[in-house]
């Protein structure tokens, strides 16, 4: 489906110089002179490279439709990780780069969406947040502000994050998997 160049929003998977890209981040510039345009920055869904492109009004360029089906999470095998399709049954194995930094998050059962182009799997999305347990992190200080200051944590899973003063060790918290970041505690 071809669309104009100015309506491509961020997520959205578009094919150009004859490869799969995402858009990451969008800005709409209007500069003084010349006619406005859209600065795209996109990200190769297979080899995972950046570009920053121009795209004017008058460009047009293919939307691509990603097929998306539920997984389940089942297990992971070294470098391989096993997803279970939700309606087939059906065992899929992907390499862990497929996942990328987001694998860390995987939890056993843990419902994720795999996209596929033409029968390939191109990427997995994970689920915005997740529940994990601190296993570590330091003693809050008296005097410190909630408001201010954050400390470090270890989660469950090994990654270290930051976290308010009054979070303690064994205690849930709610993580973006987007990047690791504490988002809230998680209701008990």
């Amino acid at each position: 489906m071809r669309i104009n160049g100015n309506a491509i929003r961020p997520g959205m998977v578009i094919e150009h110089n004859g490869e799969l890209w995402t858009a990451v981040k969008i800005q709409h510039t209007q500069p003084g002179k010349g006619g406005a345009y859209l600065q795209v920055e996109l990200k190769n869904l297979k080899n995972g490279s950046k570009l920053n492109e121009r795209f004017r009004s008058s460009e047009s360029v293919e939307r691509v439709r990603l097929d998306q089906k539920e997984h389940q999470f089942l297990y992971a095998d070294g470098e391989m990780f096993t997803f279970m399709n939700t309606e087939t049954y059906d065992q899929t194995q992907l390499p862990s780069d497929l996942v990328g930094e987001p694998a860390v998050f995987l939890q056993d059962g843990m419902i994720v969406m795999i996209e596929s182009y033409e029968g390939t799997p191109i990427r997995v999305e994970l689920p915005e947040t997740v529940t994990m347990a601190v296993t570590e992190t330091e003693p809050t200080v008296r005097g410190q502000t909630a408001a201010a200051s954050y400390k470090p944590a270890i989660l469950e899973n090994g990654v270290r994050t930051m976290v308010p003063p009054f979070i303690e060790v064994s205690d849930r918290i709610v993580v973006n998997t987007a990047d690791g970041s504490y988002a809230k505690r998680a209701e008990a």
